[in-house]
């Protein structure tokens, strides 16, 4: 298999454990349990942005244009707490 196969399969189960492990964290009661989940939760977050820049690097990984301002601005005041 091409390293630019598996480099883009590992970012995609990442992409999936980061969000299993935040579903599990939000729905455990346990302190000890929780701060354990969100440390290897942040863990693979550092693992994931890592591999991501290397993916991006070498032309594996094309990311979606950044918002523009505007658009992020409509956005935050969409949400925003009033």
């Amino acid at each position: 298999m091409e390293e630019k196969y598996m480099v883009n399969d590992i970012l995609e189960n990442s992409k999936t454990e980061i969000n299993h492990y935040t579903n599990a964290i939000i729905s455990t009661e346990n302190m000890e349990l929780r701060q354990t989940l969100q440390t290897i939760r942040n863990t693979n977050e550092s693992f994931q942005y890592e591999l991501f820049k290397l993916a991006t690097s070498k032309g594996y990984y094309q990311p979606d244009q950044p918002a523009k301002p505007e658009t992020i601005n409509t956005v935050k005041s969409n949400i925003t707490l009033k």
